[in-house]
């Protein structure tokens, strides 16, 4: 039987990777997997979705990086299935992930304060893109109801 498997998910700059690590430094042996490590550049959160069910969730757990530098897929890193995993990132909570994890949780931030927190964070380098990956979130809350799906919803 596997660990515990719990998917955090919500909108960028809603806070999804300062719960997941506050999460795993009280839980020293959950493996935390950040989807910004898995989609394949700008236009990937759906294939890091289906990323996170294919692989992640797997009876073989394990992601492959993307390398943004290189415009690539990178190494495979395996996981431990005997060990608690923490997933985030947007498109972690779909209909297939959800079925194969213990614990959802849906992260709600307004659109004004996340859109400061995420350019606060990555200034230049996610400013252009902004608009296409908050259309790419749009479209995938639209078909998943990721929120719905949430055992639990934090509200920053």
């Amino acid at each position: 039987m596997s660990a515990e498997r719990i998917l955090i998910d919500g909108r960028s700059g809603s806070g999804k990777t300062d719960l997941a690590a506050a999460m795993v430094e009280g839980w020293p042996e959950a493996q935390l997997v950040r989807l910004d490590d898995i989609y394949p550049g700008w236009d990937g959160l759906e294939a890091g979705s289906r990323h996170v069910a294919e692989f992640v969730l797997s009876e073989r757990p394990r992601w492959q990086r993307w390398d943004w530098t290189a415009g690539r897929p990178a190494e495979w890193h395996d996981l431990d299935p005997t060990r608690p995993i923490v997933v985030e990132g947007c498109g972690a909570l779909s209909r297939v992930s959800r079925a194969r994890a213990d614990w959802g949780i849906w992260v709600e931030l307004d659109d004004a304060a996340r859109k400061q927190r995420a350019l606060a964070r990555d200034g230049d380098a996610y400013a252009p893109h902004w608009e296409r990956w908050a259309a790419q979130e749009l479209a995938f809350i639209a078909r998943e109801n990721p929120q719905a799906l949430a055992d639990e919803i934090y509200y920053r």
